[in-house]
């Protein structure tokens, strides 16, 4: 998830890593805080308990956050794998707001990752540290953390560099191949995988990026690829940067083809293309030894990354449009159980949820018109069902005038419908998709927000819509109402896995899925925190806007 208290940049992995989503909660108390220093925390771990048997460990970080008021810990993010190894230096980064006059307690917990699982309980347990973020920034050169289990220290050690980012738009764009490179297998060529690195104050390397591995070849040709420039190298164009060429092996110790080093001002300084000669350090003293392989790299270009509020600034629209699931399994809304039961002294948690954000979004549409939809259900004057039919019963003009008008017009309705079966989210995403389709340019973005207690019968049909929506300018936030099972809500969401139908992987991320019942309170059965439920829905929206953005070449700054 993205949130404004930590924002975990991932970067490409190769075979070697799993995939886990991140998973934030940013706490209420850091929402006011404006002034702070961005800082880029890189992990690595030495000596860490040898969980395997027939293997070394499979470690990987866990990192959670304290809050000072409710003092729960709420995870961060997690760390890639690295396969059998007990000593990691992991590439996926962990960016923070460091403020000076706070207590920020940082929790690290090593695992050895036993299966694809994002359940921690399936997992060993190699141990944890604690420590402050100030203490992080301040150790010179690198902070070192000593694990410990159950009280018995001396696990190993987690080890934490931090380094100030600037505020920086640019991005570096790259190319990148090579040409008869080492054969490294014996029964085939290699898989070769390149690994790009920036030197550190202490002369030490942080890893920035990996390459996918390309199978069986001595002349591969990986993906482009578009790194932050304050990622790559923290915007100092000669800070020296590492580049080196491994053969991928299953077991996890990885055969050095070869390497080089270079700079970003030296990259960028050319215009056509490079040829990097790849020396490998063991064979650099052998009688007759050239190189290890030649490194091209085809295209390197800096281009601006525009931010979110660069495009609303520029004249972007957000328009947002609400369906309510009104399907039997909910209740009906007579009873004083259902999901749905009208009590004016105390408003349902679809009534809350709808409030709650609309109070947020509503100041980022224009014209204060939202289309709202309610689906499982249809008027009892209708003899005919599309799937969804406008919460005002006007098949003319579906839209609600602001929040408080689709509050109203969503009461209203209760008394006056028939909830029917199946429940189908597709028509209703072929609708945002449908909506969004005569937007050809950066003018408007649509969000859907969909409320539900979970039960679909057209999952298959719904993977689909969004397969097809993902190419469109829109963003699905899906808000789970209740206690139900909300498995196939997680599944849209693409988290832990990227969502796929029929083998074909969506274009870009645009779902965000939100259990309402997170947010409440028991003792009073309503969100403690409205805000703060808002902002975790709302979270991914500008990346995902900025991301369509970027696929079509729209920039507000030209």
């Amino acid at each position: 998830m993205r949130a404004s208290m930590v924002d975990v940049f991932q970067t490409q992995g190769t075979q070697t890593s799993a995939e886990y989503g991140n998973f934030m909660e940013a706490d209420a108390w850091s929402m006011g805080a404006i002034h702070g220093f961005k800082i880029e925390l890189s992990l690595s771990c030495r000596g860490v308990i040898d969980g395997d048997l027939l293997t070394k460990s499979d470690p990987m970080i866990v990192m959670y956050l304290q809050s000072p008021i409710s003092k729960i810990w709420r995870e961060v993010g997690r760390t890639e794998t690295v396969y059998n190894t007990l000593n990691a230096d992991f590439v996926r980064k962990f960016v923070v707001d460091y403020y000076f006059e706070e207590l920020q307690r940082l929790k690290f917990e090593v695992y050895d990752v036993d299966s694809k699982s994002d359940d921690l309980k399936k997992h060993t347990y190699l141990g944890r540290c604690f420590c402050l973020l100030g203490q992080i920034v301040r150790a010179k050169p690198r902070y070192h953390a000593t694990l410990s289990i159950e009280g018995k220290p001396d696990r190993g050690t987690v080890i934490i560099a931090a380094e100030e980012l600037t505020p920086f738009k640019e991005s570096v764009y790259m190319e990148w191949s090579a040409r008869k490179l080492d054969r490294k297998d014996i029964f085939g060529k290699s898989d070769p995988f390149m690994v790009i690195s920036r030197q550190n104050v202490d002369r030490t390397y942080t890893i920035c990026h990996k390459t996918e591995v390309i199978k069986n070849t001595l002349n591969p040709k990986w993906r482009p690829t578009e790194i932050p420039v304050s990622t790559l190298c923290n915007a100092d164009y000669g800070r020296n940067l590492k580049v080196e060429i491994f053969d991928w092996n299953r077991g996890g110790k990885h055969s050095m083809i070869g390497t080089f080093s270079t700079t970003l001002k030296d990259l960028t300084e050319s215009d056509g293309e490079r040829i990097f000669r790849c020396m490998n350090p063991k064979k650099r003293l052998q009688k007759g030894y050239l190189h290890s392989g030649e490194v091209c790299l085809k295209t390197c270009r800096l281009e601006n990354r525009p931010s979110f509020v660069d495009f609303i600034k520029s004249g972007t629209e957000m328009n947002f449009v609400v369906a309510i699931d009104l399907s039997s399994s909910n209740g009906s809304p007579d009873s004083n159980t259902s999901l749905h039961h009208n009590d004016p002294n105390k408003p349902n948690y679809y009534h809350q949820a709808i409030k709650a954000v609309g109070e947020v979004i509503q100041h980022y549409d224009t014209d204060g018109l939202f289309p709202a939809y309610g689906f499982g259900a249809e008027p009892q004057a209708s003899n005919t069902s599309c799937g969804f039919f406008p919460l005002n019963f006007d098949s003319s003009n579906d839209r609600c005038h602001t929040i408080q008008g689709v509050l109203d017009a969503y009461q209203n309705c209760l008394t006056k419908i028939k909830q029917i079966e199946p429940t189908n989210f597709a028509p209703i995403v072929k609708e945002l998709s449908r909506l969004a389709t005569n937007t050809q340019d950066a003018s408007k973005y649509y969000v859907l927000l969909l409320l539900t207690d979970g039960g679909i019968s057209d999952l298959d049909e719904t993977k689909e819509a969004i397969l097809h929506a993902s190419k469109l300018p829109v963003s699905l936030v899906i808000v789970g109402v209740g206690d139900q099972d909300f498995s196939a809500m997680h599944e849209l969401d693409g988290d832990a896995k990227k969502l796929k139908h029929r083998g074909i992987p969506v274009d870009r991320d645009i779902v965000q899925f939100i259990p309402f019942h997170d947010f409440l309170s028991r003792e009073m059965d309503h969100v403690a925190n409205p805000e703060k439920l808002a902002k975790e829905i709302l979270a991914e929206i500008p990346d995902q806007l900025v991301d369509y953005m970027k696929k079509k070449n729209y920039n507000p700054m030209r």
